[in-house]
């Protein structure tokens, strides 16, 4: 069980049958960085300031306290001390301590706030920094950094805070590249994963892309998109790959998973009817799939999402 946060505003959300919107419609947070560049914030729990929302910045989010669920995009999972994430510009993210914390705490979480504007800056001015760009385009999916070392990672949210002007800069940028050097850094949400950095070299790629996230409930298959590409099979895998950072028909699977997983928010429809609509042959290949990639089944995806992100759903009749 989840305890819902404090001053969250959870309204009575009304479900409508085949509405292609979800439900998880995040509250638009305007950040006013005035002169700053970066925004650093902490907070305890609960707090207001913790809802299913989402902001043009990306945000740098160090858990220091207690136990729950992270929503991130359409990826769920549990969180503990000292997990650090990174989400990207406009991905809804919400952290939910267990209910077992029934007592408030002074500090729960550590973050940093920063704009793709002043990345790009930053990359344009120091050509040396284009490497971390890789890093900011998977953090559009959401980035936890697996086994970074919390007093480590607590050390550099404190360096931050604990200063001002340009050593706050420098701070912030020095925990920026040794994130980059992390070697374990897992992709979260399915949702945002098929927006990749195709340039124009990769135009056919991009092409293949774009078919598939608009065609994704049609029969898709590698010699029918080697060829709208106008590759070999051989050729067009291995490129597809090195572009898109999965292959194939894991990424074809993977875009009709994301789209599953905002039909199973936003709509009561069984999950047969949905397998079907996302371009699944059955309902046991969709199950298998989405259990590999969401690490649960479709039905306790629905349940748990709406259950701690939204416990005072209706659902209309």
């Amino acid at each position: 069980m989840r305890g819902p946060c404090a001053g969250a505003g959870h309204a009575h959300v009304r479900l409508s049958r085949g509405n292609r919107m979800s439900i998880m419609v995040p509250k638009i947070e305007v950040v006013d960085r005035g002169t700053r560049s970066i925004r650093y914030l902490e907070h305890g729990w609960p707090t207001e300031l913790c809802r299913w929302h989402a902001h043009e910045e990306y945000e740098l989010h160090l858990v220091v306290e207690t136990r729950g669920k992270a929503f991130i995009g359409d990826y769920i999972g549990d969180f503990e001390p000292g997990y650090l994430y990174l989400t990207g510009p406009n991905l809804p993210h919400n952290w939910i301590t267990d209910e077992i914390y029934d007592e408030e705490l002074p500090l729960r979480d550590m973050l940093v706030q920063f704009s793709h504007e002043s990345m790009e800056k930053l990359a344009t001015g120091f050509p040396e920094f284009a490497q971390v760009r890789d890093m900011l385009m998977s953090a559009k999916s959401g980035i936890l950094f697996e086994g970074f070392n919390p007093t480590f990672a607590r050390g550099h949210m404190e360096s931050i805070r604990d200063h001002e002007g340009p050593e706050r800069i420098l701070a912030f940028i020095r925990f920026l590249v040794r994130l980059n050097e992390h070697a374990e850094k897992r992709v979260l949400s399915v949702a945002k994963m098929f927006q990749p950095a195709i340039g124009t070299k990769n135009s056919a790629i991009g092409t293949v892309v774009d078919y598939i996230v608009e065609h994704f409930k049609d029969d898709i298959t590698l010699p029918k998109a080697a060829k709208m590409a106008n590759m070999t099979e051989v050729t067009f895998g291995r490129k597809f790959q090195a572009v898109t950072g999965h292959r194939f028909t894991e990424f074809v699977n993977r875009v009709r998973v994301g789209e599953a997983c905002a039909l199973l928010y936003a709509t009561d429809d069984m999950i047969s009817a949905i397998s079907h609509q996302t371009g699944f042959r059955n309902i046991a290949n969709f199950n298998r799939h989405f259990l590999n990639l969401k690490g649960m089944t479709p039905t306790q995806y629905r349940e748990t999402a709406r259950q701690d992100l939204f416990p005072d759903t209706e659902t209309l009749p």
